[in-house]
């Protein structure tokens, strides 16, 4: 007789050397950040774009995407705790991290990379910088998996996952639903960019993006558990990660529909 749920019972570490610990989330957050890295060289070789500008852009999205994962959790899920434990608002490890916060400070992060380095419209380098995000948010996704968090919803489809660590209930696994939407939307983007002619658009992909990802968020949240934050104060009727996802929703149709021409192209 086959099992009817899968038990999961993964650690959440991969090794642990004395006060050292190599976590699966942090590797994969790590190799999000990297692939990225490889994908947006690419990108910058095939338009000559300054090599300097480039490993610059990368310590940008990193430092964003980490202080406003980090402030994203405080003041849109945790406000309430954080508030009244301010010291413990940058210890990264011990609190959490909101996807959120993260686009945003990515997007102001390159809207200073902009300003500063390229001269550029800030739309260049988004629409490079968004293709491998969609893979990095694949990766993270992964690594809550294997850290045993963001539940779903109990339910009895065959597939779902008894999460050992946290208590017996066989849940949805929504890690993977939104691991695998995040990843057909990096290839899809990966197409865009370069097998269409949108990368000469201002702002296509970037809206693409947003309406990708942030449409599947929405999408698996009616899956997931409350992570709490203010949904209440709208009656429950959205959790905070699809209130907070509509904007960038709409943010990103209007790329798509009312975005400039393509470069080169005149009316």
């Amino acid at each position: 007789m086959l099992l009817q749920y899968i038990t999961w019972n993964a650690s959440p570490e991969i090794v642990s050397l004395g006060p050292i610990t190599l976590r699966w989330y942090g590797l994969l957050f790590a190799a999000g950040f990297l692939a990225g890295l490889y994908i947006v060289r690419r990108m910058f070789l095939v338009e000559k774009a300054p090599e300097v500008w480039l490993d610059k852009a990368f310590i940008y999205v990193v430092v964003g995407a980490v202080l406003g994962a980090r402030l994203g959790h405080v003041f849109f899920y945790d406000w309430g705790y954080s508030s009244q434990h301010l010291s413990e608002v940058p210890m990264i490890g011990r609190g959490g991290l909101a996807s959120h916060g993260g686009a945003i400070g990515i997007i102001l992060a390159l809207w200073i990379y902009s300003k500063r380095v390229s001269k550029k419209s800030i739309l260049w380098i988004l629409d490079k910088v968004v293709v491998p995000t969609a893979l990095a948010g694949c990766f993270i996704r992964l690594g809550n998996l294997m850290n045993s968090e963001i539940l779903g919803k109990p339910t009895d489809v065959s597939w779902a996952f008894i999460f050992v660590r946290e208590d017996q209930l066989p849940r949805h696994p929504v890690q993977l639903y939104e691991a695998l939407s995040y990843l057909a939307s990096f290839f899809l983007l990966y197409w865009v960019y370069w097998l269409t002619s949108k990368r000469h658009q201002p702002g296509y992909i970037f809206g693409l993006f947003l309406v990708l990802i942030f449409g599947f968020r929405i999408l698996w949240e009616f899956f997931k558990e409350s992570q709490g934050g203010f949904e209440s104060a709208f009656g429950n009727v959205l959790s905070t990660g699809q209130l907070l996802s509509v904007p960038f929703v709409i943010i990103g149709l209007y790329f798509m529909l009312f975005g400039k021409k393509p470069e080169g192209l005149k009316s």
